[in-house]
């Protein structure tokens, strides 16, 4: 890939990550809706989508299509999996830790996995990131324990849910490459994951959607979530995905995580104790580790690196 392509996908996924940052915000907005019903409405919909624009690719890559559906069934439940983790855990969380958390754990996943899979290597780099992304991550449920057994609560299950976000997004960032590398083009690649995985959240969709059509403004947050976060961004997202590695991808998209946390903070209105600011800084220090680690010597468990 030269220089050019490479950077094309990191513009791509950046764009993408932008998006996907108003995601929790937006949600606010429809609070009638609970955060299964936003997952499931937003990515369910707008896999779907993805699989309506690639259907020409798809028939033509079916018989490479069929090879694969073990590693397209593992890209499609991570795909179900992910909206209806991530929302919940801003949910219990709230949007600048949920975020924070779901995100900064993923090219941490990332890592392990291609670690666990493909034997990669894990250097220094990477575990001195994960040791400071556990550390940052305590801080923040830390920040919140001070308050209500309550409020204590449902900030450590909103980590859970947090970590498990992460977990499944690099799973289906590394499926989504992995066709891409065997052959199979982009937009058969995402439409296949996220058509399927749109088509396991449809249930979901259908026993807790309701509040999403009650009020037009709970609608619009809806379409909004769907056609552009969703939609737009996970085409941008397999652009990019063509051009860097999945752990690249998800390193680049801890621009996520700072644009949640700030629009949280200025337009929902929350709130952080300086433990959780602490914890904020720790986990951009890790992800920044993560940034400048070079392509070649140490590894981070990663087919390429930002450097």
């Amino acid at each position: 890939m030269s220089g050019r392509g490479r950077l094309a996908g990191i513009v791509a996924i950046t764009i993408t990550s932008i998006l996907w940052g108003t995601t929790g915000t937006a949600a606010t907005f429809a609070p009638q809706a609970g955060p299964l019903a936003i997952g499931a409405a937003a990515l369910g919909i707008g896999g779907l989508l993805q699989a309506v624009v690639a259907v020409p690719e798809l028939i033509a890559a079916r018989a490479q299509l069929r090879t694969h559906a073990r590693l397209i069934a593992v890209g499609a439940l991570a795909v179900a999996a992910y909206p209806l983790a991530f929302y919940s855990s801003m949910h219990y969380a709230g949007v600048a830790i949920g975020s924070v958390i779901s995100l900064a754990s993923a090219p941490l996943a990332s890592g392990l996995l291609e670690r666990i899979v493909e034997r990669k290597h894990l250097g220094a780099r990477w575990k001195l990131a994960a040791g400071l992304g556990i550390i940052g991550s305590v801080l923040l449920c830390v920040s919140r324990f001070g308050q209500d057994a309550a409020v204590s609560t449902k900030t450590v299950t909103g980590v859970v849910l947090g970590l498990v976000a992460g977990a499944t997004y690099a799973t289906y960032s590394w499926v989504a490459r992995q066709l891409m590398q065997d052959g199979i083009s982009r937009a058969a690649s995402m439409g296949i994951v996220f058509g399927t995985g749109g088509l396991l959240l449809m249930p979901v969709l259908l026993v807790t959607g309701a509040p999403l059509v009650s009020s037009t403004q709970a609608f619009a947050v809806a379409c909004y979530m769907a056609l552009v976060p969703m939609f737009v961004g996970y085409l941008l997202f397999g652009y990019g995905l063509m051009r860097v590695p999945a752990s690249t991808a998800t390193t680049i998209t801890l621009i996520e995580p700072a644009v949640a946390a700030i629009l949280a903070v200025v337009i929902v209105g929350e709130r952080l104790a300086l433990l959780g600011w602490m914890g904020l800084g720790i986990l951009a220090c890790a992800l920044m580790i993560l940034v400048i680690t070079p392509a070649r010597g140490p590894r981070l468990g990663t087919t390429a690196v930002l450097g």
